[in-house]
């Protein structure tokens, strides 16, 4: 009687256990993988663009060679910003399009990933949960310094690689990039992915354009579709 029924709810609970027990492995080892990826994705979008002379990107920044203009839209620019625009400000919108393209694949990927080990995760004691557009907010006091801090620092190396001294520029040349700067090489490359030859080195650039403006729009996707309806992007695929 009570014996028999003491040991089922005792296989039960031991049961449960064990299925909780496989069920943070598999978060883990998901968070790990998905660890991995971003951390692969983030060198190859930071992998440098041209500094060779032999580059015929280097060694004319105009329209017509810029890498990025596939078939069948080819250079697309509806609005003509690039037609307006000298040299130099055409390789501080390129700039600006490489930048916010890099964001937004790490964005992307936060996005998801961070959806998808909510609960799980070992950071914050897995209480941060709900749509990523909310998660920020729930990080504790202290740490949101922290990652400022860090978002600085990194613009500031980028300033300091690309852009020239604004005490050695003219007032009414703001924001103006170092002659041999490329717009996007910031000379990361750990993986050693750029390849010598211009021809395959433009294709790789070609390549991060395309992904960084499908990234743009997927980030702007997501965060607009959080905002309308609170519900995280995971949530909308399993629905």
């Amino acid at each position: 009687g009570r014996a028999g029924e003491k040991g089922r709810n005792s296989a039960i609970s031991t049961s449960q256990i064990v299925s909780n027990s496989h069920s943070n492995n598999n978060n883990n080892k998901m968070m790990k993988l998905t660890i991995a990826s971003l951390l692969v994705g983030s060198a190859a979008a930071f992998a440098p663009a041209p500094m060779g002379k032999t580059s015929s990107a280097v060694n004319a920044f105009t329209a017509a060679d810029l890498p990025g203009a596939l078939a069948p839209m080819g250079f697309f620019d509806p609005l003509g910003f690039a037609e307006k625009a000298d040299e130099k400000t055409l390789k501080r919108y390129r700039e600006a399009e490489v930048t916010h393209g890099r964001v937004a694949m790490l964005a992307v990927i936060g996005f998801l990933v961070g959806e998808a080990v909510e609960g799980s995760s070992f950071l914050f004691d897995a209480q941060i949960t709900g749509p990523a557009i909310t998660h920020f907010t729930q990080v504790p006091d202290g740490w949101d310094a922290l990652i400022i801090t860090f978002i600085g620092a990194a613009e500031a190396q980028r300033a300091q690689i690309g852009w020239v001294d604004p005490a050695d520029a003219s007032y009414d040349q703001p924001g103006l990039l170092r002659d041999d700067y490329y717009p996007g090489d910031i000379g990361f490359d750990p993986l050693g992915l750029r390849p010598e030859d211009p021809e395959e080195l433009n294709l790789m650039i070609t390549k991060e354009l395309q992904n960084g403006r499908l990234a743009m729009l997927a980030a702007a996707g997501f965060l607009a579709q959080e905002a309308v309806d609170g519900k995280g992007i995971l949530e909308h695929f399993s629905s």
